[in-house]
């Protein structure tokens, strides 16, 4: 996970990804001030004159958004100052922010048909605006026969929750040369695992609420871009829709991401652990996780990804012995969402909406010891079978 390479002409390494994650967006040290600032709450600030400075009204900036904005940054494009992050409400605001912030009336836009659940609902949005949303599998770099004439290519790789990788390089090259901007949801990567920008997005939105944050208890979102025109719609909608993160949202996820490393390193491990396990299970079918040598996206995710995830996905025989095994288990939560540090999993057939089977399990792997999940997870599905 580290990098700890050094730049031709500097004597200093690069850091590696704990001591970013540890540092990140951290004010200088003045004595007598807390390392990590507390959240200022804030609806409007001493503004006598022209209002020449940062901090004018709670909706449009604040000192806690400005650090956690500054260490997402440097997560996601490390040593690189020409880019930009903001923060938002939930992951579906910001999806919300770059799809209306870059679309009108008569443009074409590229969505996957195999992505988030509520990208059904954008589409419907997009299109009560007059917008041409066309879609396409994520596997196979499908949504290449599709680029033709759009504005805007989204992807989102892996995919959730069928975990279909796509290669963002190529997809991002042809895209550009047809005149399209392309985003990328970096949400199961994290920006640990996967870096849109330097594979040729313009965008890397992500839902912070998952593995970023990993403890289950803050909505979040962001979109990092370099085009500053771009990012300053983007800007605009997030001011237009009120669309903000509360102070100690922003504080709890910037306090969350010191630890990043750390967890991302533990669950995407144990999640190769489990995986291999289940793959020995005669009643486990359609088993998927990027990081699986016999997965069908292990060559692409290997080339793109620093690391796979913590999501892993499958299916059981019927409905009824997917309830009896998550009934089954002692570890892990029946919840919706992933990346946190308590493992969860569900039916994701419950929700509707998603193409999967009625036995198909969405499992998020947390912190817990690699043997005892393992065991629990077995002992669940021996339990079940019954």
């Amino acid at each position: 996970m580290s990098d700890p390479t050094t730049d031709e002409g500097s004597a200093a390494p690069r850091p590696g990804d704990g001591t970013r994650a540890v540092r990140a967006g951290l004010p200088e040290p003045a004595k007598y001030e807390p390392t990590l600032p507390g959240p200022v709450f804030a609806a409007h600030f001493h503004l006598p004159g022209d209002p020449t400075g940062p901090y004018t009204y709670g909706r449009d900036e604040n000192p806690t958004w400005t650090r956690l904005e500054r260490a997402i940054g440097e997560l996601e494009a490390p040593e690189q100052n020409d880019v930009e992050t903001l923060v938002f409400a939930s992951g579906m605001a910001a999806i919300s922010a770059v799809l209306f912030s870059q679309l009108g009336a008569g443009d074409v836009v590229v969505l996957p048909d195999d992505g988030y659940q509520a990208l059904p609902l954008a589409r419907a949005q997009l299109e009560t605006y007059g917008i041409d949303v066309r879609t396409a599998p994520t596997g196979g770099d499908a949504q290449l026969d599709a680029l033709d004439g759009a504005k805007l290519l989204w992807i989102e790789s892996p995919s959730n929750p069928g975990l279909d990788v796509c290669d963002i390089r190529r997809l991002a090259e042809e895209a550009h040369a047809r005149g399209a901007l392309v985003a990328v949801d970096n949400t199961l990567a994290t920006p640990l695992g996967q870096r849109p920008l330097e594979l040729g997005a313009d965008f890397a939105v992500a839902s912070g609420t998952k593995q970023l944050t990993g403890h289950g208890d803050v909505l979040l979102g962001y979109v990092t871009g370099r085009d500053a025109a771009a990012m300053a719609a983007v800007r605009r909608w997030r001011k237009i829709t009120g669309a903000i993160p509360g102070p100690m949202e922003a504080w709890l996820a910037h306090r969350s991401i010191a630890t990043l490393q750390l967890r991302v390193e533990r669950q995407n491990a144990t999640a190769l652990t489990l995986a291999g396990a289940l793959r020995e299970r005669s009643e486990v079918t359609g088993l998927r996780y990027p990081g699986l040598p016999d997965d069908p996206s292990y060559a692409v995710a290997s080339r793109q990804m620093r690391g796979f995830g913590c999501v892993v996905s499958f299916t059981l025989p019927t409905r009824a012995r997917a309830e009896r095994f998550l009934d089954a288990l002692r570890l892990v939560d029946g919840a919706t969402s992933f990346g946190g540090v308590r493992s969860t999993a569900e039916r994701r057939g419950r929700w509707g909406g998603d193409a999967v089977p009625e036995g198909f399990i969405r499992f998020s792997v947390g912190a817990e010891d690699a043997d005892d999940l393992v065991a629990d997870v077995l002992h669940a599905l021996d339990t079940s079978a019954v």
